[in-house]
């Protein structure tokens, strides 16, 4: 049975019609066409750039179970593509062979060096290992990898040189690197080393913002995580850290608003539970300064673009979402498409 959807297309906002070719949209009619959409508001499938499924707790094994059933979580939210930057193993392959299950794109194992993760997580390597490591995740998957960058407030962060070093092996092979940074030290690093990505962002010298416009890293600041136990950090006791803390969830706000408007790749990624929650974090991009559309498109068009993807054209993946109003002129309707279509297949 051929499948035809029309509605306005998002960003673009025109009206379009699109036949349902295998997991493709073809622009071209094809004769018997039966309407599976027929008016309303079409997106590229929702994003999350930044999320682990496979982990019910940080105290609980990986398990594919697990795993199958976050990506089931986020797929009803209309997720359909995401991005995994580090987990304890490498993602399975077959996630890519379930119809029913969105896109993954994987950065394969966590790289931790001594004293810089939570200890049995991810891959524990030396300092000297990290630049073969990177290469091999990042060869292993998808073609990203994830290094720690940072982690304790008050320890010191991978050193500049390794971390660059690791950038420009895995972007010779044709890879990408994210890095996790949450302090000072860390997120300047990351930057200074030419990341693609960096996780969190926190502490980040607002001085750098137009190195990143430049370079094109992208900030995923997780919003969502830090949102989430800011009362709780607030009533906390006072010390250093929760002054740390504090401080780098205020300045990440800011910051964000302006590497928007620097013209900075934004992106959505939850890093929280449960999955399929990335329409919580659009609402907190758009608290933050972002506009509207634009806060969606981080989760979104714009997120497909930047992991290499098309949106809703000619040629593009069948992976559409269709509202009945428009979700940037209502952010709240973004968890509750009236139509999910996923590679090629209508799931609601």
């Amino acid at each position: 049975m051929v499948l035809r959807v029309r509605g306005i297309v998002l960003p673009e906002r025109e009206e379009r019609s699109f036949w349902i070719d295998g997991e493709l949209l073809r622009a071209d009619p094809v004769p018997g066409g039966e309407f599976v959409v027929d008016g309303g508001w079409l997106l590229p499938g929702l994003v999350d750039v930044h999320t682990h499924p496979g982990r019910a707790d940080l105290d609980q094994p990986f398990s594919e179970d697990v795993l199958r059933q976050h990506l089931v979580d986020h797929r009803d939210a209309g997720v359909l593509l995401v991005r995994t930057p580090g987990s304890d193993q490498r993602i399975p392959g077959w996630v890519d062979e379930d119809p029913e299950l969105p896109r993954v794109r994987s950065a394969g194992r966590w790289l931790a060096t001594p004293g810089r993760f939570i200890e049995g997580l991810g891959r524990h390597i030396g300092e000297d290992e990290v630049v073969r490591a990177a290469v091999e995740e990042a060869q292993a998957g998808s073609g990203w990898c994830k290094v720690i960058g940072d982690w304790r407030y008050d320890k010191p962060a991978l050193p500049l040189e390794i971390l660059t070093a690791a950038v420009e092996a895995v972007h010779a092979v044709g890879g990408r690197v994210a890095v996790h940074c949450q302090t000072a030290e860390g997120s300047r690093n990351a930057v200074l080393a030419g990341a693609d990505s960096l996780e969190h962002g926190m502490h980040l010298d607002p001085e750098l913002i137009d190195r990143m416009a430049a370079q094109g890293t992208a900030l995923v600041p997780t919003l969502s995580v830090f949102g989430a136990s800011v009362d709780r950090k607030r009533a906390s006791e006072p010390g250093p850290r929760k002054d740390w803390w504090l401080s780098g969830w205020e300045g990440l706000l800011t910051n964000v608003r302006a590497a928007h408007e620097a013209g900075v790749t934004v992106l959505a990624g939850t890093d929280s539970f449960p999955c399929g929650t990335v329409a919580g974090e659009v609402n907190w991009l758009a608290q933050a300064g972002v506009p509207a559309e634009q806060a969606l498109g981080a989760a979104s068009w714009t997120a497909r673009c930047w992991l290499g993807l098309p949106g809703l054209v000619d040629g593009g993946l069948a992976d559409l979402l269709a509202y009945d109003t428009d979700p940037t002129e209502d952010l709240a309707v973004l968890a509750h498409p009236s139509r999910v279509v996923l590679k090629g297949r209508v799931l609601r």
